[in-house]
């Protein structure tokens, strides 16, 4: 604040130097008298004096103004004004930032929602499901068991056919090894010895 106040001083006094120039000007440029500002400059004098009272006029005028638009711009440029618009530039730029993130989180909200939704008729189609497979799996469940029922009566069926196979295919037995002997053979394959041709009956 020193410093702004010194400026203004400052710049104060060249605008009423100039303002007495422009006074001296407008004497010497209406009415014909002779300039008496510029003869007081002990090295410029006998440059200003040759200057005529015309341009003397528009200069002085010129600078006045200048320097009465640079003295303003100084004077009102309050830097607690500033401040407080900057704090409310800020504030309102938040308050923008907050809206457009509220504004972006709504719509996220509103893809959650529609997701929960979508997820929601999925599972409930899911369970449809599962309950139509535990209805078809309670109906196929009689059906196992008939078939291990029906596996359990062919492996019975199976042995007794074995069995059948051996009576017929082997009707001998060797006297000496006791091993059942098909009744073309005249010689025992497992012990050599001659077949007599006794027939057997293999008892299960």
């Amino acid at each position: 604040m020193r410093k702004k106040g010194l400026v203004i001083w400052i710049m104060s006094t060249l605008t009423v130097i100039t303002l007495i120039h422009l006074i001296d000007s407008v004497n010497a440029f209406l009415f014909n008298n002779p300039t008496q500002l510029l003869q007081i400059y002990p090295i410029l004098n006998t440059f200003l004096t040759q200057m005529s009272t015309q341009i003397y006029f528009y200069l002085s005028a010129a600078t006045s103004a200048i320097l009465w638009g640079i003295t303003c711009i100084i004077a009102f440029d309050n830097p607690v004004e500033l401040f407080l618009n900057k704090i409310l530039s800020d504030a309102k730029q938040q308050s923008l930032d907050e809206a457009k993130v509220m504004d972006g989180k709504g719509e996220l909200f509103d893809l959650m929602y529609e997701k929960m939704e979508s997820d929601s008729e999925t599972l409930s189609h899911v369970k449809d499901l599962i309950r139509n497979v535990r209805s078809e799996v309670r109906e196929i469940a009689p059906i196992k068991v008939s078939m291990e029922k029906t596996r359990r009566d062919l492996s019975k069926i199976t042995k007794q056919l074995i069995t059948l196979e051996e009576k017929v295919f082997y009707p001998l037995v060797c006297h000496s090894c006791s091993h059942p002997v098909r009744a073309d053979f005249k010689l025992c394959p497992y012990c050599g010895i001659a077949l007599q041709l006794t027939e057997i009956t293999i008892s299960q």
